[in-house]
């Protein structure tokens, strides 16, 4: 019989302490300072298990507060285990950091159905500080949710700034060994035509504007593509990282694809907004709770998710390609 109280992180059970534990899941050594990791985020590592034992590990699990599940190359467990973990979570309120591949982030997007799920794409080690330390500090989790009366908003951003900042720090100064080499993320120099034939509604005069009648021709989606184009062409004479816009970017090869009725796909999005794919999921959660974007299920495939503007925000950017041909034809 495992000893209740055992330090052991084979063993699901262990020693009481205050802080919330964190269980990973990860094949390999990736994670080889797993330790230190939890401890510089104020978390307790309750283990690291391989895919083959993370189901069973986490029927038997108590006392886990975070999962960490790494799950960067497709395999077959993984669709599994991704949806034992969202469900999980769901019950408990446990929060999740999912840290997938660009070859696997379409199939863990899918899966994902709890509000306190974080899903990072070949994250850095800043990225990975800054989900953990959200995680242990998430107001949501049952241990803190009188903490929200406390301390405002402010306060607390500021906290976990300081928390991140000290946690970037530990891992670095711990870490002297050189990690595996992690998939590269290359930007395409431009982004591909789609042929289509749907044509968009005609732009519509602005509420309260004269009776100037503005260009009443329809946008296409290779007008929205060479607007994608020139956007890029700034890289070519200006320092591109000035000039991010991952949002507009976005929304802008959203309105391509729904003027071609093509089905975007979250990876396909991601090198879209031409910046690394885990600042790209940040801002399709931000566009998705701002309802400017809509989840929609495959009608095919249903365990296959797509990304599409919703019908106010592509009205919208429509209504401003009428309104900005007024000057650019000038």
């Amino acid at each position: 019989m495992a000893d209740p109280f055992s330090t052991d992180h084979d063993s699901p059970f262990a020693a009481p302490d205050d802080r919330r534990g964190l269980l990973i899941v990860a094949d390999g050594a990736w994670i080889d300072d797993a330790d230190s990791l939890a401890n510089a985020a104020g978390l307790r590592l309750l283990g690291t298990v391989p895919l083959d034992q993370a189901a069973a590990r986490l029927d038997m699990q108590v006392g886990c507060d975070v999962v960490l599940l790494l799950c960067r190359q497709p395999d077959p467990l993984l669709e599994r285990l991704i949806v034992q973990v969202e469900t999980i979570a769901i019950q408990s309120r446990m929060a999740v950091v999912l840290l997938a591949g660009i070859d696997t982030l379409d199939m863990a997007y899918a899966c994902m159905r709890s509000p306190q799920t974080q899903l990072l794409c070949n994250p850095d080690t800043g990225d990975i500080a800054a989900a953990l330390i959200a995680a242990a500090h998430s107001d949501a989790l049952p241990h803190n949710l009188h903490d929200a009366t406390h301390e405002s908003d402010g306060n607390r951003l500021q906290r976990l700034s300081e928390e991140v900042s000290r946690l970037a720090r530990t891992i670095e100064a711990l870490t002297d060994r050189p990690r595996p080499a992690r998939p590269s993320f290359e930007m395409p120099a431009r982004i591909a035509d789609r042929q289509g034939s749907y044509a968009a509604m005609p732009a519509m005069a602005p509420i309260g504007a004269t009776t100037t009648v503005l260009d009443a021709s329809p946008v296409t989606a290779a007008q929205v593509r060479d607007l994608l184009r020139a956007r890029r062409l700034r890289a070519d004479f200006l320092p591109g990282d000035l000039f991010a816009d991952p949002a507009w970017d976005m929304m802008l090869d959203l309105l391509a694809a729904r003027l071609e009725q093509a089905h975007v796909s979250v990876s396909s999005l991601c090198i879209a907004s031409a910046v690394p794919p885990t600042t790209a999921l940040r801002w399709i959660r931000t566009l998705t709770d701002k309802a400017l974007v809509e989840r929609r299920a495959d009608p095919h495939d249903g365990r296959r998710i797509f990304i599409a503007l919703a019908d106010d925000a592509a009205e919208q950017l429509t209504r401003w390609f009428g309104a900005s041909r007024r000057y650019l034809n000038a």
